[in-house]
Parts: structure tokens; sequence; C-alpha cells
């Protein structure tokens, strides 16, 4: 009790609260997320998320190889075709523009893991992450053109390939059909607990992948639910992921918490496009502190459970991580 216990001792300068810091804040979490694009000399600004850009080929590689050398060792790659049709079909082409990154960004830096998300919205012409039948998405129509998607992606060098669509059964199908191409070493990060958020419009923006007619509801889920989430994270577990991730961040730290407090796999955590142009707007506007938001809650998220944060500040962050190591 007062005065014997002053809580305030252990907070005195820098140093003392270096010393009993409980969370730390690492490079090593990062992930840093990635648009690309046909082209050439291509570095187009991304309007809404201020600071991004969509990348050629050979701009991306500029880039990672800056963020490879400032400490960050993974990226997520998300890819815009040229073309989009019904089945997204340039989502499992060989030749398509991921796979041409991951070909380029692998033989540049071996070491760098790669890491491809596995889903079709972005190429389809109706911007629904599957094959539309009667006004909905097919879940498991769907999960054939799933599996060739990951297998194309893992046959370019991809390291992780991380299924986003929320179809019923897209881990097993992903496993089975990279395990019968040879791919046994290939990682399954999946999006286990996706939900229905606002808070993704920038990155629609960004891989030009907003529905053309309503809304993914019927298979992201809803938000109020924390037991719906466990089941999904378990079922992926059992069907074979290595990773699981919750997305978005901010608005489901309960829920990272409590996929960290039940399973035993490295729990990821997406900091999506809506909070990190929150963050943006707010800093530009001079309403708070950008550089110390940013890491206030990107510590947050590892505080609540995160082992691996995908994040458009992984950059910055790191160079600033490198300042005060």
């Amino acid at each position: 009790m007062f005065p014997e216990i002053r809580m305030r001792r252990l907070r005195g300068s820098e140093n003392i609260r270096a010393l009993v810091r409980e969370t730390r804040l690492s490079v090593d979490d990062l992930i840093y997320p990635l648009f690309v694009v046909h082209g050439r000399r291509v570095r187009e600004p991304i309007s809404s998320m201020p600071g991004q850009f969509r990348f050629s080929v050979d701009e991306l590689l500029k880039e990672v190889k800056e963020s490879y050398g400032l400490g960050v060792k993974g990226v997520m790659l998300f890819g815009v075709p040229k073309v989009k049709d019904e089945l997204g079909s340039e989502a499992y082409s060989d030749d398509g523009i991921v796979q041409q990154a991951i070909k380029a960004l692998k033989d540049a830096m071996p070491d760098l893991v790669v890491i491809a998300d596995v889903c079709l919205c972005e190429y389809t012409s109706h911007g629904h992450c599957g094959v539309i039948r009667n006004g909905d998405v097919d879940n498991d129509e769907t999960l054939e053109l799933i599996g060739k998607t990951a297998v194309s992606l893992a046959r370019s060098g991809a390291d992780v390939v991380a299924p986003s669509g929320m179809m019923d059964g897209q881990v097993k199908a992903i496993r089975e059909a990279l395990d019968d191409e040879g791919f046994k070493e290939t990682v399954i990060m999946s999006y286990s607990a996706k939900y229905a958020s606002c808070f993704y419009g920038p990155f629609r923006e960004a891989a030009e992948s907003a529905p053309a007619f309503g809304d993914r509801r019927s298979y992201q889920m809803d938000p109020p639910n924390l037991r719906e989430a466990i089941l999904e994270i378990q079922l992926d577990i059992q069907e074979g992921a290595d990773i699981v991730m919750v997305k978005p961040a901010l608005p489901y730290l309960d829920v990272i918490r409590a996929a960290k407090d039940r399973f035993l796999r490295p729990i990821a955590a997406y900091n999506v496009s809506g909070e990190y142009a929150m963050i943006r707007a707010a800093g530009r506007l001079g309403w708070l502190d950008e550089e110390r938001a940013i890491m206030e809650v990107l510590t947050g998220i590892k505080r609540a459970g995160a082992d691996l944060i995908l994040t458009y500040f992984a950059k910055e962050v790191a160079r600033k991580l490198g300042r005060m190591a």
C-alpha cells in the first residue's frame, strides 16, 4: 500500500521504463503488404492511402530491397490484373502479375519471405471472391480455383500462400492441391477470422476489388461475433493452416487475444488499409502525433497477442526501430 508501494518509481526515466517494458515491438514482427501492376516504371500513388503505391515489378523490386535492408523479412503481394473476367483467370495463370513479381523477388532476394494472397476478388469482373451462381458465390465450385491459384503461386516461388476468401473448406482444398503437386513445405497462412468490415475501403480502391453488386457479408464474418471466430480458427487449424489471421486488427483485439490464449499456432493480425488511412489523415490534419500513434497502435496489436503484424507502416516502423536500437 502507498506510501510503501509507489508505482511511479518504475516510470521515472526512459531507461527504467525500457528495463521493465512488458511488450516489445520488433522489426521481426512486421510483414509489408504491397500492390503490383503490369507495366514498367509504374509507381502510382493510392489516393486514400497516402504514402502507398501500386508498383510495377521493376519498381516493386526497388521498394522491397529498401524494406528488406531495413530488416523487414516478409512481404504480402496483391495483384491488379490487366483484364478481369468472370472466373478471375489471371489469379491462377502462371504468367499472372503476382506470379511474375514472386519470381523477380525470389531471384533478387532468395531469403525474402514472399507471401501471396489467394483470392479471386481482384481478378473477377464482378469483384466477388469466387464463382457466381444464381447471384451468389458458389462455395464448393470456388474451392477448385482457389486450389489452382495456390499451386500456381507456389510454383512461382511463394513461400507462403494466404487464402482470404472465407470459403468453407478453403484451407483443406489448398493443402490437398499443394501436396498433390509436391509443394508439401509451402506454408498456409489463413485469413481465418476475416470480418465484413468497413475498414477495407482504401484497399478496394488500391486493388480495384470492390464488388460490382451486393456485398461480402454472406461469406465474411459478422462483426459482433467472437465465438464464431474461434470456431473458424479451429476448423482452419484442423484443415492444415500453419498460421491463422485475424483481420482487421484494431476493432478485433479481443479476438486476437482469445485466439492467442486458445491455439498453439502463430497468430497474425492485419492492420488494414482503413486503420492506416485514419492515422495518416489525422496526422496530416495535426490532430494527433502521427509517429507516436503508429507505434502505439502496433504495440497494442502485439500486446493483444499477435505474433505477426501485416501493416502498411512496416517500412517506416522498421526505420524507427532501427534508430532506437
